[in-house]
């Protein structure tokens, strides 16, 4: 049972506003690829104040190499007489239902998650996620950088097991309480997104292949959820670059390099919906660069930094795409 850190002989008032429970989510993955699979999988279950629940955590037989062992711990032989995901599908959808998904880098989990349960032809019951990396930025927490550990570190939670799915939910969960405390007793307006559920997918190489290359890692473009297609064109003017500090605005054009969490094209469909213009290239128009390695030689890495363009990563990009301030209406 964890020790509730927050708990007070006098209640203060709870925002009206605040989701009535939360999932705290943590799943262990053979890559980060689109057809990377969950090898485990836990879940802690939260009330609206964050107080634990209950709590749940099951191994997955991935049906391809684990990859990354000395990572997760997790071997074939360990996960060879593990459930199949369709076989916890049902569970797991249980431990979910009407809940907030939380976690940390919120995107990553919940794209894991959605392409699993396309697989299976069924879809998760999660409408809203929270990341507790951007609740920790809204906070403005002193922390070094954004790991777990970082943040566990801070409230003073002792890992006990790191990268083991069940341990990583709990700490999660151990953290997350006193900063959703520290968000209601300052009224903030918590950093929900929207989960939009996967509703096809196809596989990329059969799984007789996969299993043939041991530590075989697919390519990004490997599989797909649906058919590419032509996006149309931005209806709004470009407003210039984007400065640190302040909002994206909508007619901006971001380009993307390099390997990212959430399904490229998802991140890009996302940054239309918000109504920002996806280049294919850099030029010197080009408003943001987003990449996770900022100090790669890709030929966009280079444009950028030849003429100065503003980098972030996946993680601020994604906290920047929930305020993206209209077009015509000014900066933030």
């Amino acid at each position: 049972m964890l020790e509730d850190r927050t708990a007070a002989a006098s209640p203060s008032p709870w925002p009206a506003a605040y989701p009535e429970g939360y999932a705290v989510v943590d799943v262990e993955t053979t890559g980060l690829a689109r057809d990377d699979r969950i090898v485990s999988a836990a879940v802690y279950q939260l009330d609206a104040r964050g107080r634990v629940e209950d709590q749940w955590y099951t191994l997955v037989n991935p049906e391809r190499d684990p990859g990354p062992v000395w990572i997760h711990g997790l071997t074939t032989d360990v996960l060879s007489g593990a459930p199949l995901f369709p076989e916890i599908a049902e569970e797991f959808a249980r431990r979910l239902q009407g809940r907030v998904l939380v976690a940390h880098n919120a995107a990553f989990d919940w794209s894991m998650i959605a392409r699993e349960y396309a697989r299976a032809k069924a879809a998760a019951p999660v409408r809203q996620r929270l990341c507790t990396i951007a609740l920790s930025k809204e906070l403005g927490l002193p922390l070094p950088n954004h790991k777990l550990e970082s943040l566990a570190a801070h409230y003073g939670v002792v890992q006990q097991r790191a990268h083991h799915a069940l341990d990583d939910a709990r700490v999660l969960a151990e953290a997350f309480r006193p900063s959703l405390q520290l968000a209601a007793e300052a009224g903030l307006r918590l950093p929900l997104l929207a989960c939009q559920p996967l509703t096809e997918w196809s596989d990329g190489p059969s799984a007789a292949t996969r299993s043939a290359k041991i530590g075989y890692q697919p390519s990004y473009r490997s599989g797909t959820w649906r058919p590419s297609r032509k996006r149309p064109a931005c209806p709004y003017p470009n407003p210039g670059r984007y400065k640190s500090g302040e909002q994206l605005i909508q007619g901006m054009r971001v380009a993307f390099s390099g390997d990212t969490s959430v399904d490229r094209e998802l991140l890009e469909d996302r940054a239309v919906e918000a109504g920002l213009h996806v280049a294919t290239s850099v030029s010197r128009l080009t408003s943001l660069l987003v990449t996770n390695d900022p100090d790669s030689p890709t030929s966009k890495v280079v444009k950028a930094r030849s003429f100065a363009t503003p980098v972030v990563d996946e993680a601020a990009f994604i906290q920047l795409l929930s305020h993206v301030t209209p077009a015509g209406g000014g900066r933030a």
